[in-house]
């Protein structure tokens, strides 16, 4: 009997940062996922909850912060989540009412610094795990903190439905953590077999990085992004220098999709606007790939390497 589960990415953004407003969008979002396409899991994009601070600045320049910066910084911080807190709470309330399994980016607050973070939410046992984004790309290290090896987790996970129960393991792999070598193989090691990647790289280039993940790691991919125009933003939030502001001038473009093992796609990409895109996940296929790719196994060669910790000293 295939082994299928039936999985979705939404692609969405945050509500102008308004926390009430994006958990009622990601409620009605995952509804759709179970009510229209009978989902058992849905993957939000990177940074859904919180917000993702696109063409911001925050006010900096190399050895100078304006206290304009500042102040966006604390509309930021204040915008993120920390975890437990009731916006996890809510969260979980979802999970349960619906019956999906939701892996959602959001940007948890921790003292005074934020984590671009994935939360993975179980309908019976609620939250469950959380990875932290390892590397933060480019001015996003301004706003974010570092991960760690302490938030790395491959999760198994046990889908239940009318023609029984599929047991299956799944991680999450935040936006460009996916062009880490080292970070991919550390979750195919584990036995990787849904690999998400929440994202808002909304470049056509991104399509080539999610089809090769998939065929390397012969792993199904769902990768969640955010759609967003300037309408979705505060109205005194940034725009790209030397434009004038228009509402539908959209700010990320999407762009989510879901690869399988062998490198096909399954739905999307999608372009255009919000929406949910969803397919059956046969993980019967995962072993029919590794026939002749399984690149930490038989198609390893850890005898002909060696890996230094720490380089050795020129001598």
């Amino acid at each position: 009997m295939p082994r299928i589960v039936r999985a979705s990415v939404v692609q969405a953004c945050t509500a102008a940062f308004s926390l009430s407003e994006t958990l009622d969008k990601l409620e009605r979002l995952t509804r759709l996922a179970k009510e229209r396409d009978d989902s058992q899991l849905a993957v939000f994009p990177e940074a859904f909850i919180g917000g993702y601070p696109a063409k911001s600045t925050f006010g900096t320049v190399v050895g100078d912060r304006s206290p304009e910066g500042r102040d966006e910084f604390l509309r930021y911080h204040s915008a993120a989540i920390e975890i437990p807190s009731p916006a996890i709470s809510r969260v979980e309330a979802i999970s349960r009412a619906t019956g999906v399994f939701l892996v959602v980016g959001v940007i948890e607050r921790e003292g005074g610094t934020c984590y671009c973070t994935i939360i993975f939410v179980d309908p019976q046992s609620g939250y469950v795990a959380k990875h932290r984004k390892l590397m933060p790309t480019a001015a996003e290290r301004l706003v974010w903190g570092y991960g760690d090896a302490t938030t790395l987790p491959v999760l198994e996970q046990t889908f239940s439905s009318a023609k029984g129960d599929v047991t299956t393991k799944l991680s999450a792999t935040i936006c460009w953590e996916n062009y880490m070598p080292l970070l991919r193989t550390h979750y195919y090691q584990l036995g990787t077999q849904i690999y998400c990647a929440p994202t808002v790289d909304s470049r056509p280039v991104w399509q080539h990085t999610m089809a090769h993940i998939s065929l390397e790691g012969r792993c199904f991919v769902l990768s969640a992004c955010q759609y967003a125009q300037q309408s979705d933003y505060p109205a005194d939030h940034p725009i790209t220098p030397g434009t004038s502001r228009n509402p539908e001038a959209v700010m990320i473009g999407g762009g989510s999709v879901i690869y399988s093992p062998a490198g096909e796609t399954l739905a999307g990409p999608l372009w255009e606007g919000e929406g949910v895109l969803s397919a059956d996940l046969d993980l019967d296929d995962v072993i029919r790939g590794k026939f002749d790719l399984d690149v930490v196994g038989h198609y390893a060669r850890p005898d002909s390497k060696t890996w230094y910790l720490h380089p050795q000293s020129p001598s």
